[in-house]
């Protein structure tokens, strides 16, 4: 049985930073891919970044892409989303997703207001 777990959420200031992180049980972590979604009120779920199993390729989503980093760490099984110079825009529920699973973490919530 696989949990994924996300911390890291919370309010913060236009232009701020936040590190989401997402631990998982079990030992087949590092045999997937791993994603970060995000769910704003009255929209649908979008892929915001997607990591490969070694972490050497990467995805984003256009709106995000220069300011957020995914990144993993095998060893620690966990994933990162290093977010900054965030945007009103991006205030949402955060989950992470093992690759083309139905495993979800319970989410996060993200705040950029002033």
């Amino acid at each position: 049985q696989v949990q994924l777990v996300e911390s890291g959420g919370g309010l913060v200031q236009p232009g701020g930073s936040l590190r989401l992180s997402c631990a998982a049980s079990g030992r087949i972590f590092s045999m997937y891919a791993m994603a970060w979604y995000r769910q704003a009120p009255g929209t649908q779920r979008e892929l915001v970044a997607r990591i490969n199993q070694s972490g050497a390729n990467t995805n984003y989503l256009a709106s995000v892409k220069g300011r957020f980093t995914i990144s993993r760490d095998n060893l620690k099984n966990t994933v990162y989303l290093q977010m900054n110079s965030l945007r009103p825009e991006d205030t949402a529920v955060y989950y992470c997703n093992m690759w083309l699973t139905d495993h979800w973490g319970q989410g996060t919530q993200v705040t950029v207001s002033s």
